[in-house]
């Protein structure tokens, strides 16, 4: 039998998901995962100045708290207007292999981008402390669009994307980079965990996300998607091998679109196993004619209501840059209307944080229920059958002796009421 070092202290990573059933919400391995808009020339540079206000957040009475726990990295084009597109129907014609090249360089600068989300984590850590989790990163794939027919060469093979198998070798290509230079920049606070796929519906690229997605798996990532309101391909996204689906209720734009659109989406959501997203831009603003700063409020009264905070993981979407924009407004009901999604946060944070109430073996002190292995956990003969809980408060697993479980945290109870927290690496 293995030797298990039974853990005193907690460090949080957010649980790997546990596929959700009909009529339940996603609960997926990042809790709150902010869209940050990088690459193209009309996009800020994202800097650790740019940042910090995605990272941590600052209340209207002063203090501060960690904000989003993860951070997907993504660009449609080149620039605007004129540019050239990463995804089908953006720009002015599809980008090629220059281009795709010229993003990568772009999200992998110096300061810039990721290594700025990392430095800044590292700088935070010394006035914050640690956050109990290490902060991740999901990064955009750039789509092989059918339409070109000249995207450039890999191992000499000039590739024509009207051919699926030169879609797939390019997809390959660019994915593979992603994690080449992930890898090769040793960052310390940031962890890589997924690849999105940037088409929001399957009209034009059919299943060539299911390709892809077998190549994401290989290299052991999960694969993400964030479809739109009545996408074409949305109700079949695991099919699609999606592991991670988020809905657009795509209802804060659009003032002629009634309210009751989020509880659709929030149903929807539920109804096929998927995780929200929260949308909001800069004309959320307090201060602008025509502010849409209801429609915000909207938004976070029925994901309160719905229970979508309690229950689902969240994709947060806010334009290119509002979240910033909101943070230097000098109007402290934009600064209120972030406290509110921030307590939300930092409460999911908690619920899936803290001390391990794992008992050590020496000093005669009482048994452990249960001890936390790397993908496994160890009940001793003594606690009988356990019982094993997810932060829901569902029960996933029960047994004796040594079993085999995803990572996350858990809640023990044996069947004298004894209750014991661990978390499984």
């Amino acid at each position: 039998m293995r030797t298990f070092a039974i853990a005193t202290t907690l460090f949080f990573a957010s649980i790997a998901a546990i596929p959700a059933a009909a009529g339940e919400y996603l609960k997926g391995e990042v809790s709150d995962m902010a869209l940050i808009y990088q690459g193209g020339t009309h996009r800020p540079d994202w800097t650790e100045d740019e940042l910090k206000p995605y990272v941590v957040h600052t209340y209207a009475d002063g203090h501060t708290s960690w904000f989003f726990d993860a951070f997907l990295f993504l660009e449609f084009e080149t620039q605007r207007p004129g540019g050239l597109g990463f995804a089908n129907s953006y720009g002015n014609g599809p980008a090629s292999r220059p281009e795709w090249e010229w993003l990568l360089d772009r999200m992998f600068a110096e300061d810039k981008a990721l290594d700025a989300l990392d430095k800044l984590i590292g700088k935070m850590k010394v006035e914050l402390g640690d956050p109990g989790f290490k902060h991740k990163v999901v990064i955009s794939t750039a789509v092989p669009c059918e339409n070109q027919t000249n995207w450039g060469k890999v191992d000499g093979q000039t590739l024509n994307f009207m051919i699926r198998s030169h879609q797939i070798i390019a997809a390959k290509w660019y994915i593979g980079q992603i994690v080449e230079r992930f890898k090769a920049a040793d960052y310390k606070n940031i962890e890589l965990v997924g690849i999105y796929w940037l088409d929001e519906t399957i009209a034009k690229a059919g299943d060539l996300c299911t390709y892809v997605a077998e190549y994401v798996h290989e290299l052991g990532l999960k694969f993400y998607w964030i479809p739109y309101w009545a996408s074409k391909g949305a109700t079949e996204w695991k099919e699609l091998g999606f592991d991670y689906a988020y809905i657009q209720p795509n209802h804060f734009f659009n003032t002629s679109i009634l309210d009751n659109r989020i509880t659709d989406a929030t149903r929807f959501a539920k109804k096929n196993g998927m995780g929200l997203e929260m949308e909001w831009d800069a004309d959320v603003l307090y201060e602008n004619v025509n502010s849409k700063y209801s429609r915000l409020e909207t938004y976070i009264d029925r994901f309160e209501s719905d229970g979508v905070f309690a229950e689902s993981s969240i994709a947060y979407y806010s334009g290119t840059k509002a979240i910033l924009q909101m943070y230097q407004s000098s109007h402290i009901e934009n600064t209120l209307i972030l406290d509110r999604i921030a307590k939300h946060i930092e409460e999911r944070h908690k619920a899936m944080t803290g001390g391990v109430d794992n008992v050590t073996s020496g000093g005669g002190g009482q048994l452990p229920i249960a001890i936390a292995g790397e993908g496994e956990v160890y009940v001793p003969e003594d606690a009988g059958i356990v019982d094993f809980y997810g932060i829901d408060g569902r029960r996933v697993f029960s047994g004796s002796g040594l079993l085999s479980c995803v990572k996350g945290m858990y809640i023990a109870t044996d069947h004298n009421g004894s209750s014991q927290k661990l978390f499984v690496r």
